[in-house]
């Protein structure tokens, strides 16, 4: 087996990266022999990119997705109550401020595509000068100088960034003294790859125009900080419809907001309509420090795993039976990489169970079928890789994540080779290299992961 630097090189690759609010079709991959007709038409110019598609429809009750809406509507990451129902009033536009990358536009586009027809939000593209949603790129480095932990952020009350900067520390920038929203400012960078620009338009304008909350409870929503989720879900996409549902408007209190809120799901997802589903417990705030101190910067390897240790006991110690506790053992297992190789996969088998009995072929499990498949194969258990591998590759295509989906099928081609099987292993490595591009940029980040991956095998 490779050394456990190697291993912690290859599944750091996706490390989850969180964008902070500021102080998919169910069709999977297609099969080998039909993969070359339906690549999609850009594939042809080195890369490979999802159509806009409607995600599937919440799983729970009406009566569960009315507290969640509470909960994401009337209160905040750092715990503080926002005393109204703050939304835009009237068609919402969206401007790019001049620089930048020139996939943004494409994907930004498909973006409200599905806000408009699953949402039923009167957004749109506009030129003009002013609007709703402004968004600036800018260096990664830069907008770290000023915001060290946000891969992208939005503020409101503010144009761009210089206007940012001048109202740094000021009133303007409170979430909480806001009614009608009238203009906010999307900050993302422009250095990274397609994947993380698409993720950070999906999560930033998703809170731009709604919650300003995340809930790790949330196992089919962008809205938690778990990050497993990159686009805006079906789940999502209903909290938005609420949001803006015409009974409903901005500077309503939360018990008025809370009377109206049957009614208008029982009209906009009859299928929960009565549905009884568990109470999931509030998160508490020790909890997510204990996460964010093993999973965030600035702290110890040493540290950060004792902190993941105690939050999978808190998980325990509360009972917790969902994503959560699932995440617990995520986190322990990813930072177990480099002191144990065997406490790494018995963590995260633990979480593949909890993950797969809490959302069955959700993205969370193909996170972990995809660690567990690299372990496989740097073990030299090619037919275990094998089946791993394909087998996450569906709920990765369905959440839309390019990175995952291409460093799954690099698994796929690598474990194929290795079973004297090379003629199979050139379509899924080829398709992988499309899916890179998209997911992890430059050819040199692609050729760095395939060597990654082929060094796992080389043992």
């Amino acid at each position: 087996m490779p050394a456990p630097s190697r291993l912690t090189a290859l599944l750091g690759v996706l490390a989850l990266s969180a964008c902070v609010t500021a102080p998919p079709s169910a069709t999977p991959p297609p099969p080998e022999a039909d993969r070359a007709a339906q690549a999609p038409s850009n594939a042809l110019a080195g890369i490979a990119r999802f159509p806009a598609r409607a995600g599937p429809p919440p799983s729970r009750g009406n009566a569960a997705m009315a507290r969640d809406f509470r909960d994401l509507a009337f209160r905040m990451e750092s715990g503080r109550t926002l005393p109204v129902l703050s939304r835009f009033e009237g068609p919402i536009t969206v401007r790019v401020a001049p620089g930048a990358p020139p996939g943004l536009t494409a994907d930004l586009d498909a973006l409200i595509t599905r806000l408009r027809g699953e949402a039923g939000i009167d957004i749109a593209r506009t030129a003009a000068p002013a609007a709703s949603i402004n968004i600036e790129t800018l260096p990664r480095a830069r907008l770290q100088r000023v915001v060290p932990q946000a891969a992208c952020f939005v503020v409101p009350r503010v144009a761009s960034w210089a206007e940012f900067r001048r109202a740094r520390g000021s009133d303007t920038l409170d979430w909480t003294t806001l009614i009608a929203r009238e203009r906010v400012a999307v900050f993302i960078p422009d250095d990274v790859a397609p994947q993380e620009i698409r993720d950070c338009l999906h999560e930033e304008i998703g809170q731009a125009i709604g919650p300003l909350n995340d809930l790790y409870r949330l196992p089919d929503s962008v809205f938690n900080d778990d990050n497993f989720h990159a686009v805006l879900t079906g789940f999502d996409m209903l909290i938005l419809r609420a949001y803006y549902d015409p009974s409903l408007s901005a500077g309503m209190s939360e018990a008025e907001v809370t009377a109206r809120l049957p009614a208008i799901l029982d009209r906009l997802n009859p299928g929960g309509r009565g549905r009884a589903d568990p109470v999931a417990q509030p998160t508490p705030r020790g909890w997510v420090d204990l996460i964010e101190t093993a999973l965030g910067p600035g702290t110890s390897p040493t540290a950060r795993r004792q902190a993941a240790e105690q939050a999978l006991a808190f998980a325990q110690a509360n009972g917790w039976s969902d994503t959560r506790l699932g995440f617990s053992y995520f986190a322990l297992g990813r930072l177990s990489l480099g002191r144990s190789t065997a406490e790494a996969v018995t963590a995260f088998e633990q979480a593949s169970v909890i993950f797969e009995a809490a959302a069955p072929g959700s993205i969370q499990s193909a996170q972990i079928d995809m660690q567990l498949a690299a372990f496989a194969l740097s073990a030299g258990e090619w037919p275990r890789a094998l089946a791993l591998s394909r087998g996450a590759q569906p709920a990765a295509a369905r959440a839309e994540n390019a990175a995952l989906l291409a460093t799954l099928l690099m698994v796929e081609a690598q474990a194929l080779d290795r079973l004297g099987r090379p003629d199979e292993a050139a379509g899924p490595r080829m398709d992988s290299v499309a899916w890179a591009r998209y997911g992890f940029g430059s050819m040199r980040e692609v050729e760095a992961r395939l060597s990654e991956i082929s060094a796992l095998a080389a043992n």
